[in-house]
């Protein structure tokens, strides 16, 4: 019980600065950018390179067919999009207290929205990106669905997911260097093991169960059922409990670990 109040606590205190975490945001978001001739719009014109890229050599390269009657195009989107959300919040949301080490040592200030930020600076993009899947779908002819509402719900469980683990991460990496390495080298081996350009079904059956076990694989079939195949998240009644076990875990562990390594930050860094 004891550890459960840590976590609300916890919480609550972060919640109080929501307005600060969206002001940083916005700081943050332009300030990565700042300099360069192109600006902000770099946010936008790698992923969309990395996109053509992968379409190019799949599609055009080994003459990929459609998957499940749908073009390729639009599935492969379906797959990077929350992928690209999820891999660069949690890349940066893991060297957030490392970066603003200033910060840290002031008293006052409320350290444990500094990965948020982070995941809020990448939200702005998904955002678009987002959208941009949307007007995609529908200039390929398919309007949009019931459905379609289901992609918040699938935001929402991204943003538990990525957040629970970069207040982990984040912490750690402030006494272990190692772990900024290890998440990159996780997220690099997460994304060959996820189904983003190629389809489980090509995967023998005994390992498709295997594949599954991976959090992520929830997240991105949630965005094609939500766009593509028109399936309820409820309908996956095992995996969406399974999943909820993985986000709620890693969220309370995450914010526990935070809270207790916090106050050690200011001595290492």
């Amino acid at each position: 019980m004891s550890l459960l109040k840590q976590f609300f606590n916890f919480f609550s205190d972060t919640l109080k600065s929501r307005k600060l975490m969206f002001e940083l945001a916005k700081k943050d978001f332009r300030a990565k950018y700042l300099g360069s001739y192109l600006g902000i719009l770099w946010a936008f014109v790698q992923p969309t390179i990395t996109i053509l890229i992968f379409w190019f050599v799949f599609q055009v390269g080994f003459k990929s067919v459609p998957v499940d009657n749908f073009p390729f195009i639009l599935w492969l989107l379906c797959g990077m999009v929350p992928w690209f959300f999820f891999s660069e919040a949690i890349n940066s949301a893991t060297n957030a207290v490392i970066e603003n080490s200033y910060l840290v040592k002031k008293v006052v200030f409320r350290v444990s929205i500094l990965p948020i930020i982070k995941i809020i600076s990448s939200l702005f993009i998904h955002l678009f990106f987002i959208v941009f899947l949307f007007f995609m779908f529908i200039f390929y002819g398919y309007k949009p669905s019931i459905y379609n509402f289901q992609v918040i719900y699938y935001l929402a469980a991204t943003v538990i997911l990525v957040l629970g683990t970069s207040w982990l991460t984040s912490s750690l990496v402030v006494f272990l260097k190692d772990v900024g390495q290890i998440v990159g080298m996780l997220l690099q081996f997460g994304f060959w093991m996820t189904p983003i350009f190629w389809s489980l079904k090509i995967v023998p059956e005994r390992y498709q169960s295997i594949l599954k076990l991976n959090p992520v694989y929830y997240l991105v079939e949630g965005y094609r059922d939500s766009l593509i195949y028109h399936t309820w998240f409820w309908e996956h009644r095992y995996l969406t409990l399974y999943f909820w076990f993985i986000a709620i875990t890693m969220f309370i562990t995450g914010a526990i670990a935070f809270k207790r390594l916090r106050p050690h930050f200011a001595d290492v860094l």
